[in-house]
């Protein structure tokens, strides 16, 4: 299984990045993965564990930051592929629109521009759905020829997510110079947790299995497994149908969030006793916003139904992803399996 090519993968503590650390491993690559401190090299080696990877003789933990360009050169070094992962994410303290967009726009460039004078193949970027389906509506599904249209009911994440793959699109046609790229816009990913520190995503199941939510807000969006998601970076980095090709990462149909509460009372039985049972009426949200900004920050979604087509994906990669049930029965039982939920 052994192969001499070299992979970067960014942001190499994040969900989506571990799961194609292991991929990629699993797969005979060596592997950089790149973190902002080397403090972080024990955290991602005990997710890798937990993911079942046992030597990491084919792994290199770099030290890169977005917003520091120079950064990059060594961390490109020797790397046939470049996996771009890292990016801003709405758990951070940002304050303006600037301090998601700026960083992931510029963060993009740094690593391509790297990526470029390194003689790179193909670069992978780990966009979003949030590039692709908001600031509009739509009765069909949303495909890869949508783009998300900027306007004031756009979060700060998904304008971040939009202006740095346009950013990335653009570098390509006018500085490219025969670096390739493809580009995942991945929809709500769960999955798995590796530890206690997981993504934003797993927040619905999260509060559900601990109570934190009584009723749930009418939100209907689009779900994946995040190791369908790796296995998609991966046909994306390999396949030569992939270049210059973006791809949705959506496991099937939306499922509202009471849909979610429905499939965790079914599989986890008294494991899910604490899971909400019934919808709260969207005009009760609007007046909890008033006081409670976590609610607030739900408002742009509330009644809209966000449904997603994979058939992109499926014919030109062979992609085939798990179902929207399995991520999230997988989701929460790997939380209870960390013993991160309340007894």
């Amino acid at each position: 299984m052994e192969n001499k090519e070299t992979v970067l993968v960014t942001g190499g503590t994040g969900f989506i990045a571990s799961y194609c650390i292991i991929r990629l491993l699993n797969a005979g690559y060596k592997v950089k993965a790149s973190v902002r401190s080397l403090k972080s090299t024990d955290e991602l080696q005990a997710m890798l564990k937990q993911g079942g990877i046992a030597s990491f003789d084919n792994l290199m933990v770099v030290e890169a930051n977005l917003n520091n360009e120079s950064s990059w050169d060594a961390a490109v070094s020797g790397c046939s592929y470049v996996i771009h992962t890292a990016s801003p994410t709405p758990n951070t303290d940002a304050k303006t629109d600037d301090d998601f967009v700026i960083p992931a726009r510029n963060g993009v460039l740094f690593v391509m521009r790297a990526a470029q004078k390194a003689g790179v193949k193909r670069f992978v970027l780990t966009s979003a759905f949030g590039a692709v389906g908001y600031g509009t509506s739509k009765t069909t599904p949303y495909t890869e020829e949508d783009w998300t249209e900027i306007n004031e009911i756009v979060a700060p994440y998904q304008k971040s997510k939009t202006l740095s793959e346009k950013a990335a699109w653009e570098f390509i046609s006018t500085e490219g110079k025969g670096l390739e790229l493809a580009v995942i816009n991945p929809t709500g990913v769960y999955g798995p947790v590796l530890s206690g520190n997981f993504s934003h995503s797993i927040q619905p199941v999260f509060q559900m299995l601990n109570g934190a939510v009584k009723a749930c807000p009418k939100i209907t969006s689009g779900y994946v497994d995040v190791r369908d998601v790796a296995e998609l970076h991966f046909l994306a980095m390999t396949s030569p149908a992939a270049n210059s090709q973006r791809f949705i990462a959506v496991a099937g149909q939306a499922v509202s969030l009471l849909d979610i509460a429905k499939i965790l009372r079914k599989n986890l039985g008294e494991k899910a006793a604490k899971v909400p049972t019934k919808e709260i009426p969207s005009c009760l949200v609007k007046i909890g916003a008033l006081f409670n900004p976590k609610l607030a920050l739900v408002l742009p979604y509330l009644g809209s139904i966000k449904e997603a087509s994979n058939e992109k994906a499926k014919r030109l990669l062979g992609w085939k992803p798990r179902s929207t049930e399995e991520a999230i029965v997988a989701t929460a039982n790997s939380l209870i399996h960390l013993n991160l939920i309340k007894k």
